[in-house]
């Protein structure tokens, strides 16, 4: 017996021991989670001290990720050609709705009564009336067919722009021949307010237009010449994004003469 038992074999079993194996992975996934923050941290950061154009094309991507809407996720919020919409870039939009108002039919015949300026409150485009009622049926506020075609093309593109509107109406000193209550006043507002009908139906945004004006004849265009069929106007200004950074407005008489005056 003694014999037998020195000759069985001796097994010998190893243990493998696995240290961390309680936690396994999960310190991948706390330092993914922790990776994300510092990331999204980094962009928050960058947001903060970026310029406006860029916060509202980040805003307009998430407004709209798939880019159908107006504020889609560029730095001009939808208008194509990267035409910037501050005071300093105000003449390449002008350019821009000059190219695109002669692709209307009637150009030709209507480009000697459409001006477009900037000036200190934005880019206003005036639409001159003629003797004949280019763009309003006369003593009217209902638009011609060619006053139709001119409004519908601006709004698709001013409709692109994330600028405010102003539309004003205005007339010439001619007494308004149908008399009573209707007056001079009641026609230059009437004009304004027809023109942003049409102009939203067209591609302006329910809340672009922030402001109607009708003058009547308090605004002449040519006040040597009070009935000149020119007085009767429709002006559309694109506001600037920051009125902040408008050209400051010329000093009155009073002004200068205070600036010259010699200090005592």
């Amino acid at each position: 017996m003694m014999d037998d038992e020195k000759l069985a074999p001796v097994h010998i079993i190893r243990k493998k021991v696995y240290h961390g194996g309680h936690h396994g992975g999960a310190w991948k996934v706390a330092y993914a989670d922790f990776v994300t923050a510092m990331m999204a941290m980094f962009i928050v950061l960058w947001l903060l001290s970026s310029d406006e154009k860029v916060k509202k094309a980040v805003g307009g991507y998430f407004t709209d990720p798939s880019g159908s809407g107006k504020l889609v996720g560029t730095n001009l919020a939808g208008v194509d050609d990267n035409v910037s919409l501050s005071k300093e870039d105000m003449e390449k939009l002008k350019d821009k709705l000059e190219q695109a108002m002669k692709t209307l039919p009637k150009f030709k015949e209507l480009k000697d009564q459409m001006e477009i300026t900037v000036t200190g409150e934005g880019l206003r485009v005036e639409l001159l009336e003629s003797a004949k009622g280019t763009f309003f049926e006369s003593a009217s506020a209902h638009p011609s067919a060619a006053g139709r075609d001119i409004l519908a093309k601006l709004a698709f593109e001013m409709g692109k722009l994330p600028n405010n509107m102003v539309i004003e109406g205005h007339t010439d000193s001619k007494p308004f021949s149908k008399g009573g209550f209707y007056t001079n006043w009641e026609l230059s507002t009437d004009r304004a307010n027809s023109v942003r009908h049409i102009m939203e139906d067209d591609g302006l945004r329910p809340d672009q237009v922030k402001q109607l004006r009708g003058f009547a004849d308090q605004r002449l265009r040519y006040p040597k010449d009070p009935t000149n069929a020119g007085n009767r106007r429709i002006s559309v200004i694109v506001q600037y994004l920051d009125p902040a950074k408008a050209p400051p407005a010329p000093p009155g008489k009073k002004e200068i003469a205070k600036r010259d005056k010699p200090a005592h």
